[in-house]
């Protein structure tokens, strides 16, 4: 059995573009097959940090889209967001909503993998002692490496205790995943609070079951996510904290190669359980390649000069290249390559802390001003929303005139859920009534972070314009996020992007038992009549009374205004236009298995 081939040391020491082309892909059983041409060679770059592999900490987007290469789960999402079976054939949930049980693909491989070779039940030392004897030539390091005659191929089968194993590691306390919440108060708890033992039940090798403290109806959904993709517990065990660079997984691509920093190569899993509706297996990519450019003016030069094959998100001066201040495409760049906008779960927010506790000094004084109902109110309709998306952002995304939901859901309704329009004197009004005025203006400070710096900048001359006084800080990422987490500070950019595609998600921000931070609960939102709203949804089986009454919560939302929407995003996405097969969706998710290159 041909070694997994180690040609790298000397290919990256070369430039990206120089070793791209030369990819030597073959793997075990697959060894007498030819290099991968350049067209069948997919190229990105991850511009934020990967952390890890491991769909355990797949907790943001560069994480999530090198996991969904590798792994699968019990189901995905389609072309419409709904989710549908993917390892699972089939599933049934029970009438009163708390029990799912999934029936298994018969056939699903692990990838080739040394730590993954035998069958469960099989007495591994014995076969491997066996081998020795019949084979002396062979080291035990290469046998325990590649197989014996017997079980060649380093892989095993996926039964329903994997998914088991799986999921008690994301809320295995040692795994420190960010991913329990997905688990923690949906599934059987014992009285102390931790997971039941008989949350998750294999009832046999291809029959799983998952056991629901009380009806959960987004829960299918959330098993789309990559943290509820199954992994193998030899992998896990044989690499401990490495997996993160070692992963195994069932997904179309398997892993290669990680040069953190540099770059993150996977080659085609020849072993795949999907084929196409014409039975060709898939991927038709023989490899995926991503870089690591960190700054978006280079990456953007580099997909110009066609050495990427896709872009994801285009920044202020790369976009007013490519397009109009109405959205529509540059003469000069038309044909160039091809140009995709989609709504994109994603609503970016400004927040406003109603919990005075952590706020001290400066922030305190601000707190008490903005817990007055009218004066966020104020706020709101001195905002331009549909102004500020052409001047600074392409009209690329959908001004936030409705509530929190945005408008890739199907709860979102303009009509259902009114929100603010440009009023101008209506905010003077609200303002006066509160008691601001010329003689005592509204002084404010606005915590945000670099990106959004601009779009500051114009909100700030807008509520200038209603005699608001609102000064812009500036923080790194981190130093914002913990601000905003610990309820440090009284007005703050933010966005939410959807961790699955449900009204659901995004109203959970303002349950009040989700208080950051613990919760998303960022601005302590507090309301009896909401929290009732928001229990009885997620117990609801019947979908139009659910999105009723998600819209009745968002109507909530607009009324006591404690996040200001800026606008619902979209996704924009440039490929080359050789590229078949990616197409944008809500999610943002980054799909490769039916992707091609002409």
């Amino acid at each position: 059995m041909a070694p997994f081939l180690a040609r790298w040391a000397s290919l990256l020491a070369k430039p990206f573009g120089f070793w791209l082309p030369a990819l030597a892909l073959a793997g075990c059983h697959d060894a007498a097959r030819p290099a991968a041409d350049e067209r069948r060679v997919f190229r990105y770059n991850q511009p934020e940090a990967l952390s890890s592999l491991d769909p355990a900490f797949a907790r943001n987007q560069a994480n999530s889209w090198a996991v969904s290469q590798l792994f699968n789960g019990l189901m995905e999402l389609d072309s419409t967001l709904l989710p549908v079976p993917a390892l699972a054939r089939r599933y049934t949930i029970s009438p009163d909503g708390r029990t799912y049980t999934f029936v298994l693909r018969q056939g699903v491989l692990f990838h080739e993998n040394e730590a993954v070779f035998m069958p469960s039940g099989v007495d591994t030392k014995a076969l491997i002692d066996q081998e020795l004897k019949d084979h002396p030539e062979r080291s035990r390091a290469e046998v325990e490496k590649y197989g014996t005659e017997a079980y060649p191929v380093a892989t095993r089968q996926v039964v329903a205790q994997d998914f088991v194993y799986s999921f008690k590691r994301i809320l295995d306390p040692a795994t420190a995943s960010s991913g329990g919440w997905i688990f923690r108060g949906k599934v059987l708890e014992k009285p102390d609070g931790s997971i039941s033992d008989t949350a998750f039940v294999a009832a046999n090798d291809s029959t799983l079951r998952i056991h629901l403290k009380e009806p959960f109806i987004p829960f299918l959904g959330i098993l789309t996510m990559p943290y509820a993709y199954v992994v193998p517990h030899e992998a896990v065990e044989k690499y401990g904290k490495d997996f993160r660079e070692h992963p195994v997984g069932t997904g179309p691509f398997r892993f290669k190669l990680w040069d953190e920093g540099n770059v993150l190569l996977y080659e085609r899993n020849p072993d795949y359980w999907r084929s196409d509706k014409k039975g060709h297996p898939l991927p038709y990519l023989d490899a995926v390649a991503v870089s690591f450019l960190p700054d978006r003016k280079t990456e953007f030069l580099t997909f110009m000069q066609g050495k990427l094959d896709f872009l994801s998100g285009i920044r202020a001066g790369s976009r007013d290249l490519i397009m109009h201040p109405d959205g529509t495409i540059r003469e000069d760049f038309k044909g160039k390559f091809t140009v995709q906008k989609a709504p994109y779960l994603n609503t970016e927010y400004l927040g406003i802390q109603l919990d005075s506790a952590n706020l001290i000094g400066e922030q305190a004084i601000q707190g008490r001003a903005l817990r007055d109902k009218r004066v966020r109110q104020a706020l709101n309709y001195a905002l331009n929303k549909p102004e500020m998306l052409t001047y600074l952002l392409n009209r690329v995304g959908h001004a936030g005139t409705s509530g929190f939901v945005p408008t890739a859901l199907p709860s979102f309704s303009e009509k259902e859920v009114p929100g603010y329009t440009y009023q101008p004197q209506k905010a003077r009004q609200l303002l006066r009534a509160a008691g601001y005025g010329p003689q005592r203006p509204l002084k404010l400070r606005l915590s945000t972070v670099l990106e959004r710096k601009e779009i500051g900048e114009y909100l700030q001359k807008q509520w200038a314009d209603v005699g608001v006084q609102v000064q812009i800080d500036i923080n790194q990422s981190a130093a914002q996020q913990d601000l905003v987490d610990n309820g440090r500070v009284a007005f703050f950019a933010k966005s939410w992007l959807g961790d699955y595609p449900d009204a659901e998600n995004y109203l959970a921000l303002f349950y009040s038992p989700n208080f950051s931070p613990a919760g998303p609960d960022k601005t302590h939102f507090k309301s009896a009549a909401y929290d009732k709203l928001y229990d009885e949804a997620r117990r609801t089986q019947d979908v139009t009374k659910r999105t009723r009454l998600y819209q009745a919560m968002d109507r909530i939302v607009v009324e006591e205004s404690p996040v200001i929407s800026l606008y619902y995003d979209e996704v924009v996405r440039l490929t080359q236009n050789n590229v078949r097969g990616l197409t944008p969706n809500p999610m943002n998710q980054l799909l490769l298995e039916r992707v091609r290159k002409e």
